[in-house]
């Protein structure tokens, strides 16, 4: 008997059978879709958690003012003023760097007519939109011209133009900084808040070299900003920047850096590592229901072949051969699991789309997803078919013709 004969006799038989062979795929349907289905949920998260890592700067490097020791007890970065705006000009030469921006940070209370609104006011370069991927929504970004010339020009966070100037655009207006006036060329496409709960977008960002002349005194650089061009460069790249450092602050073989970079590579690594152990665990769990299926599939099997029995003797008799027998048993488990498999493949991708929608959570359903989860359910019909196909096989001729 060929496999192609063995199908046909399969399929007739279990069409026999109709409400038996739909309740026995009923497990499998319900393993592969619960595996598509939350295999497609981590994936999503992932894919979302990425994207907001990338925002956050994936691709770039923070490079904050050394620490300072005082009796043996650090005092943490920021302690030591070692960064200058000719750190920041070096480490734009480097070959992997695209954007470099030399950033300092203040608080300040801003007015506009008879409202005022304390904020974070940052010093920085051109380059803060591009490393950030942060671009105004209304207006322009400042220009490197401003920073040489140390103009009073200011782009404002979402939250402060709101609270400043409620829906009337700020763009064109003048607005108090301490004692300087500035004017507004700008507004911040909204951010929103960091996993930390803090608005991004209660902000004022102006010049550096502005803040450093006009606002703090010449306070010096306390960090910065750099963008490689991607992420993979990102090692290679703090490297670089760290012997640059060294040799341009002169810094002996043994001694400690008066500087230190951050990445967001490690943050990375951890949460994908997270997701990964979720997405083994959740499909893990999701396959249980695969295995119960299986023993679904397994049970009716066996009571196929002794509802068979006499069906099998007389094959037997008539020169059927244990590895046919074994065959047709073997390929009717078969077709259960993988039709069970293929319905279960539509309706976990119509699940993941629904959970999406319920939840508001982001899937993605992936072609790897579809295949493991339809290969495992072809794996549980050969393996929990095999045994009754053996059994089969193995029957008596002569108990079998007896049997009734």
């Amino acid at each position: 008997m060929n496999p192609w004969a063995a199908f046909k006799i399969s399929y007739k038989t279990l069409k026999k059978n109709k409400v038996r062979s739909v309740l026995t795929t009923l497990g499998i349907i319900i393993g592969v879709a619960s595996v598509i289905t939350m295999i497609a949920l981590t994936q999503g998260a992932k894919a979302t958690i990425e994207a907001q890592i990338t925002s956050l700067g994936g691709n770039s490097l923070v490079i904050d003012a050394g620490s300072k020791t005082r009796s043996g007890v650090s005092m943490g970065s920021g302690w030591v003023y070692t960064l200058t705006a000719k750190d920041a000009e070096a480490i734009r030469q480097l070959p992997m760097v695209t954007y470099v921006s030399p950033t300092l940070k203040t608080g300040g209370q801003v007015v506009w007519g008879n409202r005022n609104w304390f904020t974070a006011i940052v010093g920085a370069s051109p380059d803060f939109v591009p490393i950030n991927d942060w671009f105004p929504e209304s207006g322009n970004f400042f220009i490197q011209e401003d920073v040489l010339n140390a103009e009073r020009v200011c782009v404002l966070g979402k939250s402060v133009a709101l609270n400043l100037f409620g829906y009337q655009n700020p763009v064109g207006e003048t607005v108090r900084i301490g004692n300087n006036s500035f004017r507004v060329i700008g507004v911040l496409s909204s951010k929103g808040q960091t996993p930390g709960g803090s608005d991004q977008d209660d902000i004022v960002v102006i010049p550096y070299t502005t803040l450093q002349k006009r606002l703090t005194g010449d306070m010096p650089l306390g960090k910065i900003i750099v963008a490689v061009k991607t992420q993979k460069d990102v090692p290679i790249a703090q490297a670089q920047i760290t012997q640059l450092l060294r040799e341009r602050h002169q810094i002996r073989p043994g001694m400690q850096d008066d500087f230190s970079i951050k990445t967001q590579v490690d943050i990375t690594r951890r949460i994908f590592t997270v997701s990964k152990v979720m997405t083994i665990l959740l499909g893990s769990i999701a396959s249980i229901s695969l295995v119960v299926g299986g023993i679904g599939i397994m049970n009716i099997m066996l009571v196929s072949v002794t509802e068979r029995t006499k069906e099998i003797g007389i094959r037997i008799s008539v020169g059927a051969r244990e590895k046919d027998i074994l065959l047709q048993f073997l390929i009717e488990a078969l077709v259960l699991s993988l039709t069970g498999g293929l319905i279960g493949i539509a309706v976990g991708i119509v699940g993941s789309k629904v959970a999406s929608f319920f939840t508001r959570w982001p899937t993605l359903v992936s072609f790897d997803s579809i295949l493991l989860a339809f290969s495992f359910a072809a794996i549980v019909g050969i393996f929990f078919g095999l045994y009754p196909a053996k059994k089969a096989s193995k029957l008596d001729p002569i108990e079998a013709l007896r049997y009734e």
